[in-house]
């Protein structure tokens, strides 16, 4: 019983632990003074393009489409689902890509499949083997999807200006995320995405690279 009642204790010591660093994180993050482009003296770009006619230019739908995954904070779930799709309340990093051009009026799963469809070749991830159920949602075939289909942009951190509201960014070929509004006192954007962590947007886009180099930035 003792040795039951010390692992019962040490148990609770850790949850304890972690809620207090998650906390704490959280409370940093929210504290922290965020910057935008007009401190930096950079002009915001805007789409030429409305493709759901709402009005909203589609850079700046595709960063509201993430902006609103990150606040719905989907439980991070790894999983093959039938059809594509995962419930609005799970996902990895991938979901809040289509999610996001969701909102700007694209169905990216059907974009993905057409270019793998007439491209396969140029798509190594899918081995010869195209699944609609899971190949718009590897980081891999999204990198080789945007660097045929869209404006591939400098990967360097220091040309602040070339970093704007609603671009796309990869990790090597296991992360992705959006490009926020939001800046840190270098000007170096913020990132919204999902690996789980509290706060899907977050002053992580310098951070992120030192762990996985970035590999691709683009415009659609």
């Amino acid at each position: 019983m003792k040795i039951v009642r010390k692992i019962l204790v040490v148990g609770w010591i850790i949850i304890l632990m972690t809620v207090t660093i998650i906390v704490g994180i959280i409370f940093y993050e929210k504290k922290k003074k965020v910057y935008y482009a007009k401190d930096f003296g950079i002009t915001v770009i805007k789409s030429q393009k409305d493709y759901d006619n709402d009005q909203i230019d589609d850079y700046t739908d595709i960063l509201l489409g993430a902006r609103e995954d990150a606040k719905n904070a989907p439980k991070y779930k790894n999983a093959y689902y039938a059809g594509g799709y995962p419930p609005y309340n799970e996902g990895v990093c991938t979901d809040v890509i289509w999610r996001a051009f969701k909102n700007a009026g694209y169905n990216l799963k059907d974009m993905v499949d057409e270019d793998i469809k007439n491209n396969v070749d140029k798509y190594p991830r899918v081995e010869d083997k195209p699944d609609s159920n899971i190949d718009f949602r590897r980081v891999g075939n999204l990198k080789t999807f945007f660097e045929r289909n869209a404006t591939n942009l400098t990967i360097d951190l220091t040309k602040i200006e070339e970093w704007q509201p609603g671009d796309i960014v990869t990790f090597g070929i296991s992360h992705i995320g959006i490009i926020s509004d939001k800046r840190n006192k270098k000007g170096i954007p913020y990132l919204i995405h999902n690996g789980g962590q509290p706060l899907r947007e977050e002053d992580a886009l310098e951070l992120n690279n030192k762990f996985e180099k970035i590999s691709g930035h683009f415009r659609y």
